[in-house]
């Protein structure tokens, strides 16, 4: 069942005070271990699972990923006009529904289906098979229905093999931005909007709560295409930014003596928003320095349909787990 906890969230002074510093706003995708990574989470969380044959799946698609990364070519970025516009303007520089996607992310979706097939049953080979041998135009096509979350049209069985092929794209060219404007400021800054991307405007897949350093006890959204991490308070909604009425709750045994404390220490949590009725998953790296924002989302769906069942609706994208229904209603907009 879902267990529920109420539990005091510091106040981002109280969390920043603790840390001994001031909060970094940003942490970027490591290029060389990002999906790779994730990859041996989603091995590790396979073994005994009722997802066990999908989690796998999953896992041999982030390793090819990690692969297409290495290889991937420099694609354009923004230039010092284009980022200036974007600051000006309160929106972000790579933002995914009209930032000119590169012809090279076709290659990228190739690439990954040709190396997945290799392996693969016979139905996902014919998936596979689908991919491979669409046109430009019809793999473009399929693009902007998952950036643009609208579903009419889509191949859900092939979507994540694009959305990976895009996810490889987006981090590649929000790296490069990185290293070409010289400071990470100039490109990259706090958006009007907190709930979204400040690099590419996505909705977050899960949030993370980071246990070193100076971002000891802080809480990050963590981008569902560039796989950026931003600042959020924890004493924020991710979805409605509101302060009142959140709590966590968790898998838990119905039964159990001690299932409140067990859920307030759970290493993957859904935090929920009266205020909005909406929520979020949250892993947290002290619990477990183990969890992976896609991969525990993923293989924590049953906790998503205990907490649909109390009509609470989910704020968060994971393009392996996609759904023929429509987008959840966009966060309010920024006072």
């Amino acid at each position: 069942m879902v267990a529920s906890a109420t539990i005091r969230v510091m106040s981002a002074e109280e969390i920043a005070a603790r840390a001994g510093g001031e909060t970094p706003f940003l942490h970027w995708p490591e290029p060389g271990s990002l999906f790779a990574e994730r990859a041996m989470r989603l091995r590790q969380l396979a073994r005994g699972h009722a997802m066990g044959d999908y989690l796998a799946f999953a896992a041999r698609l982030a390793l090819a990923q990690q692969s297409a990364l290495a290889d991937a070519p420099e694609p354009p970025v923004p230039d010092a006009a284009a980022i200036a516009r974007a600051r000006a303007s309160g929106e972000p520089p790579l933002r995914a529904i009209d930032w000119p996607r590169a012809p090279q992310w076709r290659a990228l979706v190739r690439r990954i289906a040709t190396e997945l097939r290799a392996d693969a049953a016979p139905a996902t080979r014919s998936v596979l098979d689908r991919v491979l041998e669409a046109s430009d135009d019809a793999l473009e096509a399929q693009a902007e229905g998952l950036l643009e979350r609208t579903p009419t049209g889509l191949d859900f069985g092939a979507a994540p093999i694009v959305a990976a092929a895009l996810q490889v794209h987006w981090t590649r060219t929000l790296l490069a931005t990185r290293e070409r404007t010289g400071s990470i400021g100039e490109a990259i800054v706090r958006l009007p909007d907190e709930t979204a991307c400040p690099a590419c405007g996505s909705p977050p897949v899960a949030s993370i709560t980071r246990s070193g350093g100076e971002s000891l006890g802080q809480r990050y959204l963590h981008c569902s295409l560039c796989s950026l991490q931003w600042h959020l308070p924890r004493s924020k909604c991710p979805h409605c930014l509101g302060s009142q009425g959140l709590a966590f709750q968790s898998l838990d045994v119905a039964d159990a003596a001690d299932g409140e404390s067990r859920a307030a220490q759970a290493a993957v949590q859904a935090e929920t928003c009266e205020g909005c009725g909406h929520y979020l998953k949250i892993v947290h790296t002290d619990r477990d320095p183990q969890v992976d924002p896609v991969a525990d989302d993923l293989a924590s769906l049953t906790l998503d349909l205990l907490v649909a069942e109390t009509g609470l609706l989910r704020h968060g994208l994971n393009y392996l787990l996609l759904f023929d229904e429509p987008a959840p209603d966009p966060p309010p907009e920024p006072a």
